[in-house]
């Protein structure tokens, strides 16, 4: 058997490709076993009604999505392997910031990075086999490795990419939807028919700004206290800006003050914060500028001064040198 091992180069790297399933799986049922308590308890809150998340703006063709994902975490789960992630709270903040608010999403994920764990390191010695080429045994095993780390940690950059955007979109539009809720609330309406009519307005420009009001709007249409919904808002979109107008129109609720008044010095101070954004990014500009300037540009000017000075100093010298 080891003798057809050391002349069979198929047969090593299916032996190879065999070892890191059978170890990857062997690890990820041993980290299951051993928080299967946790994990149970876990499984109880994340599917208790409370637990739901208001998805405003949905469509059909992704509840149809959802559904085939869970049907699939379903069915693995009842096999004998847990999908509940240690950090589970964590890792459900993270993927409400990015947009994801299924109550299972994290059980999806973390089925979709064990996928690609295992998956990617194959495809490659699959593709490798069927393109003939024959690399050393260590050169696999990095090929190998440096795939199952893609598979590990793509997914975890893509939600973080995925929340970035989706909060820097929030703030951009966040002084408009400011501007437009003062308008609302001076003209007489509440504060819940203002969030409404904001985010009927915003559907089309700003999407994801319209969701976040949207949730809020159903939250309170459902019982839920304006204190708690405001600060859901602050928690699913992640950034200091809804933090901080959650935190005011709390305080302004409790106190009795100006709700317009509140709005029209925050709505400035909103935009006051987006201009100095600009001028940031506008004053960040020379020093991104440099490197080009000094990687590319730098090095011809360079040799465009410096060349007719080394040719002459070359023709003067030349000779002298010869004649000696």
């Amino acid at each position: 058997m080891i003798d057809v091992l050391l002349e069979n180069q198929a047969a090593r790297i299916s032996l190879l490709a065999l070892l890191f399933i059978a170890v990857a799986l062997l690890s990820y049922a041993l980290v299951g076993f051993l928080g299967e308590r946790g994990a149970i308890r876990r499984r109880l809150v994340s599917e208790s009604p409370s637990g739901n998340e208001s998805n405003f703006a949905g469509s059909l063709r992704a509840k149809a999505s959802e559904g085939a994902w869970m049907k699939l975490v379903n069915a693995i789960e009842k096999s004998g392997i847990s999908l509940i992630d240690t950090k589970d709270q964590a890792l459900r903040a993270r993927l409400i910031a990015a947009g994801f608010n299924s109550p299972g999403a994290a059980r999806a994920y973390t089925l979709l990075r064990l996928i690609m764990v295992i998956g990617l390191p194959v495809l490659l010695l699959g593709w490798m086999w069927l393109s003939g080429s024959r690399p050393s045994m260590t050169k696999l095993y990095f090929f190998a490795m440096a795939a199952a780390v893609l598979g590990l940690y793509g997914p975890s950059l893509f939600i973080r990419i995925r929340a970035d955007r989706r909060q820097q979109a929030i703030i951009n539009a966040f002084p408009d939807a400011l501007d437009l809720m003062l308008v609302c609330v001076e003209a007489g309406l509440g504060l819940e028919a203002a969030f409404a009519r904001v985010g009927t307005e915003m559907t089309t420009s700003h999407p994801l700004l319209a969701e976040q009001l949207g949730s809020v709007v159903l939250e309170l249409r459902a019982g839920r206290s304006r204190e708690d919904a405001l600060r859901r808002m602050a928690d699913r979109a992640g950034t200091d800006e809804i933090r901080a107008f959650a935190t005011l129109l709390i305080q302004s609720t409790k106190l009795g003050s100006s709700i317009a008044q509140t709005l029209r010095i925050y709505a400035s101070e909103m935009r006051e914060r987006r201009r100095m954004r600009a001028e940031e990014k506008a004053h960040r500009l020379p020093v991104l500028l440099s490197i080009p300037l000094v990687a590319c540009m730098l090095p011809v000017m360079i040799g465009v001064l410096m060349l007719p000075a080394m040719i002459r100093v070359i023709r003067i010298m030349m000779p002298a040198l010869g004649g000696d």
